[in-house]
């Protein structure tokens, strides 16, 4: 990608200074805590599935027993794995049994931390080679299969029921979509646990369960063989349960996750500490399984205005991506989220979308961008909506973007029929291909609007990032800084679940991907 806009490397230096910063702070006040979702996870990870007699989760009823008696600060690891040694169980026989009531974790002999510590990390390591496995398996399938040129066509499927969502994801593939998300059912990311297999009634999307995952994965990759081009399969690991789902996704081999730093807390309310702990694990197994993460700065312009705001996009993403890269994922990972978002009646809001799109292409020239399409300003006029998803996909070849979830020209009517994914799919693929090599034929005037427009973002992303570095971040979120949505620093669901640490904690995924991703993992 040639360089079109001449930005000021300082003010990008700075900002990255701030942000380097801002996540030493973040990092300072969560390392010693770790939470119930956390630990459920090192259960999943190590293999326990399956509910109860009453339909909760293993995981949930292991882990609550551990709280429920104070001795959650070590972390699940020493508990489950003391208990292995002991009866000599499997791991989905001794989650059973557990539950059941017929092994006590403190009523049996509690062998030397160290020898178990040891089992542990040796069985994590076991089951970290099945994540692996699946890289290997994605690498192949998608030198096979190869996928479409950038920017890939995303789309989602929304029906309530994963069985109606494969023919509707399959038809969107075989249109020539690159990329499906399952949207996942309304307020799913305020359950503080993982539905348990296939489901078939959802409102507003379908459940995120592992049985699931699994049903899309089998449909895509058979329509991916049809199509000779591999379709890329998203969902979402937002919320209370967000290591658990990046987990189920990274077993059941998802391209794509959406993982925010900041989402849950901004607009789900829930915890800070709880989110920036879950995001951090999240964000590790997410590196390890080698999927690209979807962050969501789109969702601050659906609350505030994408002209006064635009800074705090840019902000956000570099506070992303710093967080980011300290659990291990690359930037080629960074699936950094922006939008269409400005009022359409506005004279030059294209030039100033195009501003917008180019400045952060060029700020984070290796991240494969999510770009989202126009929704604040869709009135129901279909005729008026599809041309604003055209003008979306131009400014999008333009300005050399990744992924590009496609606009719906029946959005704020219902949610999408086959037909209108067709023409969504139809009017990008149009003007991706008439428009291909645009970007590089094109310069822009030195003194223009764009490159004003740019330089004025910039300078206020600077200013406000050195605004958080100095307030610290948990601070400036209880203060509105983004989405003029505040947030309590200490209140917030889900806060019950946060555990200090012992100085006896471990967890031996930490371990494993810390070796693997060569990062530092102290937290």
């Amino acid at each position: 990608m040639a360089l079109k806009l001449d930005l000021e490397q300082e003010l990008i230096d700075s900002c990255r200074e701030y942000t380097s910063e801002i996540a030493d702070e973040i990092g300072k006040k969560i390392s010693n805590n770790t939470t119930t979702s956390v630990e459920r996870t090192v259960l999943r990870l190590l293999g326990v599935d399956g509910v109860d007699q009453h339909g909760i989760p293993l995981p949930n009823v292991i882990v609550e027993k551990v709280k429920e008696a104070g001795e959650l600060d070590k972390g699940i690891s020493y508990w489950f794995g003391n208990a292995l040694l002991e009866t000599d169980l499997n791991v989905q026989s001794l989650a059973e049994e557990i539950s059941k009531g017929d092994v006590d974790l403190f009523n049996i002999h509690k062998r030397d931390k160290k020898e178990v510590y040891d089992y542990i990390y040796n069985l994590a390591k076991e089951k970290a080679a099945r994540i692996k496995e699946n890289v290997k398996k994605r690498n192949e399938l998608m030198e096979k299969y190869p996928p479409g040129p950038q920017p890939w066509l995303y789309v989602i499927v929304a029906t309530g029921n994963i069985y109606e969502d494969v023919k509707q994801a399959k038809s969107a593939a075989r249109q020539g979509a690159d990329i499906v998300a399952v949207i996942r059912s309304t307020a799913q990311s305020l359950l503080d646990y993982v539905p348990y297999g296939p489901t078939t009634e959802g409102f507003g999307g379908t459940y995120a369960t592992q049985a699931n995952f699994k049903i899309m994965r089998e449909a895509l990759d058979e329509v991916s063989k049809e199509e000779g081009h591999y379709v890329q399969l998203v969902n979402y690991c937002s919320g209370l349960a967000m290591p658990e789902i990046a987990a189920m996704g990274a077993i059941e081999r998802l391209d794509m996750m959406l993982n925010d730093a900041m989402y849950g807390i901004l607009f789900r309310d829930i915890n800070m500490k709880r989110t920036f702990v879950d995001q951090y694990f999240s964000r590790m197994i997410n590196a390890y399984a080698g999927v690209i993460i979807n962050t969501g700065e789109d969702n601050y312009l659906t609350t505030a205005d994408a002209v006064e705001e635009a800074h705090t996009v840019l902000a956000s993403q570099f506070i992303n991506e710093e967080l980011g890269l300290r659990t291990g994922l690359k930037k080629e990972q960074l699936g950094l989220g922006h939008a269409f978002e400005i009022d359409p009646e506005i004279e030059d809001s294209f030039l100033m979308e195009i501003a917008q799109a180019q400045l952060v292409r060029q700020v984070f020239p290796d991240s494969p961008l999510k770009y989202m399409p126009p929704t604040k300003y869709m009135d129901g006029d279909i005729f008026k909506g599809h041309l604003m998803d055209g003008m979306f996909n131009v400014a999008s070849i333009i300005t050399d973007q990744s992924i590009q979830l496609l606009g719906m020209l029946t959005e704020a009517i219902h949610t999408p029929f086959l037909q209108d994914r067709a023409l969504s799919i139809e009017n990008a693929k149009h003007v991706f291909n008439s428009a291909r090599t645009l970007s590089d034929e094109i310069t822009f005037k030195s003194d223009g609007k764009i490159q004003k427009r740019a330089d004025q973002v910039l300078e206020e992303t600077a200013e406000i990032l050195e605004e958080i570095s100095n307030k610290g971040l948990m601070k400036a979120l209880s203060e509105g800084i983004f989405g003029d949505i505040k947030r309590p620093m200490s209140g917030g669901k889900g806060s019950d679940g946060v555990v200090t640490k012992s100085s006896e904690y471990f967890n031996p995924f930490i371990d494993v991907f810390k070796e693997e991703l060569k990062i530092d993992a102290e937290r």
